[in-house]
């Protein structure tokens, strides 16, 4: 066995020799012993540690499954946000066509009012002049005072049966609940994640305003002379009640026992004071607005018959004296239905009946579910409705204690202060 002997120097002078062609190389080398040194301690690489941060055993990649779905929460989150910022901007739409049509309504009211009692004047000053003429002028007055009062009746049949001062005051209603209900998606939003209950819980209550106050006129206009007044609903009759968690919660949700019997007493006292009293007046004001709605026609018919018959070689004065008259009396009872707005006032008597019933179906609806936790929240629901009757909260327990120690209702004041 050669071995290598040489230094690195000596190895540098024996390069001339190794490359001669006719040299042998014939040498030996000894190496010198090579001195172990210590070994080299490397970082023990731990795979248990490596395992247990990136794996779970039992359930696998565990960090990233955890991205995962985070990110798939946040893209959740997202599309109910933009589902509810979509139902917002349709919200928002509807409260400026509610604006603009109930103007144009309110416009109507207006413009047939004055219209209207223009013409029936003028038809019952013509004839009064057509029985002191003769010949000619006559005719010619005769005729004009019986078409201006046939186009009175037609124009005062119309409008009594579409009652423009009530629509108008349906497109008001409606634009304040728009309104409304835009701050409340905006409260769901700014109070944090959204979910698709509160996306459907809005698309309801959109729909059912919608239902409740139509905007074309032909065929789904609202019924103007109903047999009896019923309170105006525009909520979904199937809402589902969802309990919004809250931060800082107590014992059973807020609920306890007196809470619950004080809730019952004030729906006692709504359904016997305000709402049946709103009712009642509703219906007074339907069938005052019913009997003008029939004489209204009817005086500028009666005029029209009447403006015919006039003849002054005939001695028609009664015909005179019944035209004249019967137009007064058909500018008088438009001005008093449509200039007093009967069908507004028994529009917002409806209306506010319908507030009490909303009222009086959301504490029954509170007070009656037996899991408190899905109540909303004793100490806010009390603090809402205190505030819907237009009271503080002591207002409020002594008017349920009054109600409880009283008992009959004519005793009673009346639950709300605001109308």
């Amino acid at each position: 066995m050669a071995t290598i002997q040489a230094s690195g120097i000596m190895f540098a002078a024996g390069l001339p020799s190794f490359y001669s062609p006719n040299a042998r190389v014939s040498a030996t080398m000894n190496a010198p012993k090579i001195r172990m040194m210590n070994p080299i301690s490397l970082p023990k690489l731990s795979n248990k540690v490596f395992v247990e941060d990136n794996l779970d055993l039992k359930n696998g990649f565990k960090n990233e499954t955890q991205n995962m779905e985070q990110h798939h929460d946040d893209d959740d989150h997202k599309l109910v946000a933009a589902k509810l910022f979509g139902i917002m901007e349709a919200v928002a739409d509807r409260v400026e066509m509610h604006k603009s049509v109930g103007e144009q309504r309110n416009n109507w009211n207006h413009l047939f009012l004055s219209s209207i009692n223009g013409i029936s004047l003028t038809a019952a000053f013509m004839t009064g002049i057509a029985g002191t003429s003769s010949g000619s002028s006559l005719l010619a007055l005769k005729l004009s005072s019986t078409i201006l009062y046939a186009a009175a009746t037609g124009m005062l049949a119309l409008i009594n049966r579409i009652q423009p001062s009530q629509l108008a005051e349906e497109q008001r209603n409606a634009e304040r609940l728009f309104k409304l209900l835009h701050g409340e998606l905006q409260t769901v939003l700014a109070l944090g994640n959204p979910s698709d209950a509160d996306v459907n819980e809005a698309m309801e209550k959109v729909l059912a305003l919608d239902r409740a106050y139509p905007l074309p006129l032909l065929g789904t206009m609202l019924e103007k002379f109903p047999s009896r007044v019923e309170p105006a609903v525009w909520w979904p009759q199937q809402q589902i009640r969802r309990k919004r968690r809250l931060t800082a919660r107590k014992m059973n949700n807020g609920w306890d026992s007196k809470l619950e019997e004080q809730m019952r007493r004030i729906v006692e006292v709504i359904k016997e004071k305000d709402l049946d009293d709103y009712l009642r007046l509703a219906n007074k004001a339907l069938k005052l607005n019913k009997m003008l709605a029939v004489s209204g026609p009817l005086f500028s018919g009666l005029g029209a018959v009447a403006s015919a018959f006039v003849d002054h070689h005939h001695g028609s004065s009664w015909a005179v004296i019944i035209g004249v008259v019967a137009g007064a009396l058909a500018s008088a009872v438009n001005t008093f239905q449509h200039g007093g707005q009967l069908g507004m006032v028994l529009e917002m008597y409806r209306g506010n009946a319908g507030f009490f019933k909303l009222m009086e179906e959301t504490i029954e609806s509170n007070v009656n579910e037996s899991d408190v936790e899905r109540r909303e929240n004793g100490d806010l629901f009390e603090i809402k409705v205190a505030l819907c009757l237009g009271r503080s909260l002591s207002e409020l327990r002594n008017l349920a204690a009054t109600s409880s120690e009283n008992g009959e209702a004519n005793n009673i004041e009346f639950a709300s202060k605001l109308f």
